[in-house]
């Protein structure tokens, strides 16, 4: 077998050409508009399948390196942040609740689907928990965290099988997301934002300007809520609160948007406020095809049966729990269908995935400001503490 492997400049480099690829077909192609698929989702995953074909007809492994991928959230958060007005996260205080019980609800759920599955297939119970919450709500450093300790507990081959699902869920969670807030606009006839002002991005066929002065004061807020984020986190981590870094960013600029608006008197001109999206909307897109370039599909042939059937089984439980619960609980209206679409990515994907659906939703359909702080909080917060007090909860009883 042999190894051809990128460094980091090429990667980076190829990364940005796949975006333009997921661009241009979306601009080409409407169906793809019409039902929100992201734009990373479509150059990141045919790269995958590129590497998929070069490792199984030529006995060659592709590898890239992606250490720039993780600075990519952070400055993304960041951007969420400082678009963040302290009077939204006020009344986003009982949406912000109602979803994170919906969160700690359905974590419960996947875990009792992926046991389920595994003990009819012979395997242990608690390799269902690989193709649950470890997995798929949980993501890659949630399942590599946990894979020593099923390893001693004498549960073989839950690292693969984690992996596996995680990819699986990872491709299921950009592809969900989108139709299922189309489906709620169409059925319920929602009336779309008129505010074009997106958290992240530009609507479609929108025609923007943008001077020097906006991009670079964008750019340097950004930058000093990462250097913020950084005691931010340090902040936490004494508390005892050891939580992603991108939720210190997230926090961070919360404050200095905040600070400026609030006790500054100061507004953000229309100008940087644009390059501040489309910054955040840059990162978020390389970002994700980073993270689907880098996924290695022949790792799903080892059990190939269980995982296609649980996953299948996960992404129909995400959609029904998504459509007859999620969104009739969080008000029936536009920006609860916006919702609906980063809770798709919550459950099968990652922070990340859950915000590009959003993000493409948005674009297609009008601004939803509420949507972009209640969804990463609980994603970047609460759901953390939550699926890992329930995987113990899972484990002892098993």
């Amino acid at each position: 077998m042999r190894t051809i492997a990128f460094d980091g400049f090429v990667s980076f480099t190829l990364a940005i050409c796949l975006l333009f690829v997921g661009k241009f077909a979306t601009m080409r192609f409407e169906i793809l508009r019409r039902y929100s698929i992201p734009e990373p989702v479509i150059g990141g995953f045919f790269c995958a399948i590129t590497v998929a074909i070069i490792y199984y007809f030529f006995n060659t492994t592709v590898e890239f390196e992606l250490e720039g991928r993780d600075t990519l959230l952070l400055y993304f958060f960041a951007g969420i942040g400082l678009s963040a007005n302290i009077k939204t996260l006020f009344s986003g205080g009982k949406p912000l609740l109602i979803l994170t019980l919906l969160a700690v609800t359905y974590i419960g759920l996947q875990n009792m689907v992926g046991v389920s599955v595994a003990a009819l297939f012979g395997f242990e119970p608690l390799m269902g928990l690989m193709a649950g919450s470890i997995s798929l709500i949980g993501g890659v450093g949630t399942t590599m965290a946990w894979s020593p300790t099923f390893t001693e507990m004498g549960v073989e081959g839950a690292a693969e099988i984690g992996i596996a699902s995680n990819t699986l869920g990872l491709i299921s969670a950009c592809l969900v997301g989108g139709p299922i807030a189309n489906y709620l606009i169409k059925k319920h006839r929602l009336e779309a934002n008129a505010d074009h002002q997106l958290d992240i991005g530009v609507c479609h066929n929108e025609t923007v300007k943008l001077d020097h002065f906006g991009y670079l004061y964008a750019w340097l807020m950004l930058n000093l809520s990462l250097m913020l984020g950084y005691f931010v986190d340090l902040a936490l981590s004494n508390l005892g609160l050891q939580l992603p870094m991108f939720v210190a960013c997230l926090l961070a600029g919360i404050i200095i948007g905040n600070f400026k608006s609030v006790v500054l008197k100061h507004k953000i001109s229309k100008n940087a406020q644009l390059g501040q999206t489309l910054i955040s909307d840059i990162c978020l897109g390389m970002f994700l095809t980073m993270a689907l370039m880098g996924l290695q599909l022949w790792q799903l042939q080892s059990s190939v049966l269980f995982i296609s059937v649980v996953i299948l089984l996960q992404v129909a439980l995400s959609i029904c729990f998504t459509i007859l619960v999620v969104f009739k609980t969080m008000g029936k209206n536009y920006e609860a269908a916006v919702i609906s679409s980063g809770f798709g990515g919550i459950t099968l994907g990652s922070t990340a995935t859950a915000i590009v659906n959003m993000t493409a939703v948005t674009q297609q359909h009008g601004a939803a400001h509420k949507a972009f702080i209640i969804v990463p909080l609980v994603c970047g917060f609460f759901i953390d503490i939550a699926n890992a007090l329930i995987i113990n909860s899972f484990i002892r009883f098993f």
